[in-house]
């Protein structure tokens, strides 16, 4: 932070103008982005442990190796990582300065991310039919709770990622779209690291015991 002093007039108080440094914004935008991510580490966290502890009351009805279909999620995983790298290409072209490319790596990262929301509401609906609904065990409603969770914040990822491509189409690239980029960009690994934990622990944990 900087000041000035306005000394035109000879003899008057002197004033003192506050320029706020580009630095410090970013800097305070970065900070609280990574206390909201740490928030949802801890969401998440209740939400495998509450797994951890229901995920076995079936309640006299399907366990997860009855219901689960390892190439169908295999298939959806693929899609959530294979948008997280092109996300990081969108990122190497913002780099460079390539706003055009930047865009389309920005929308097959899009169209990746609306086919993992496709198959797991595919999913979701499949189990429903069968009448594997979250009110037929505790195991059941703690699994639509983790994975669905996960789904809605990939929706909203979904729908910050086409409000960013418009502002970046009217203003270019800007620090402050670079800055909100780069957020999302965190916030889109983040939700791929915790798919990695859900398939993990949850699908090929309840097929295999």
């Amino acid at each position: 932070m900087t000041t000035k002093t306005d000394l035109t007039a000879p003899g008057t108080v002197p004033v003192f103008f506050v320029e706020e440094e580009h630095g410090h914004a970013e800097g305070s935008t970065m900070l609280g982005f990574w206390i909201y991510l740490m928030s949802d580490c801890l969401i998440f966290a209740v939400l495998f442990a509450t797994y951890a502890v229901l995920g076995h009351s079936y309640a006299a009805g399907p366990s997860g190796k009855d219901l689960f279909e390892l190439p169908t999620v295999a298939i959806n995983t693929s899609m959530l990582l294979l948008s997280s790298i092109t996300y990081g290409f969108a990122m190497l072209a913002m780099d460079k300065e390539r706003q055009g490319q930047m865009l389309f790596w920005l929308v097959i990262t899009g169209l990746f991310g609306l086919a993992f929301v496709g198959l797991e509401l595919t999913e979701f609906a499949s189990l429903i039919r069968e009448g594997a609904t979250p009110q037929r065990s505790a195991f059941l409603s703690s699994f639509f709770t983790l994975v669905g969770t996960h789904g809605l914040h990939v929706s909203v990822g979904i729908i910050w990622l086409v409000t960013l491509m418009v502002q970046v189409m009217k203003h270019g690239l800007i620090p402050e779209n670079r800055r909100r980029l780069l957020c999302l960009s965190m916030f889109w690994h983040f939700l791929d690291v915790i798919w990695i934990g859900v398939f993990s622990f949850v699908y090929l944990m309840g097929v295999l015991v």
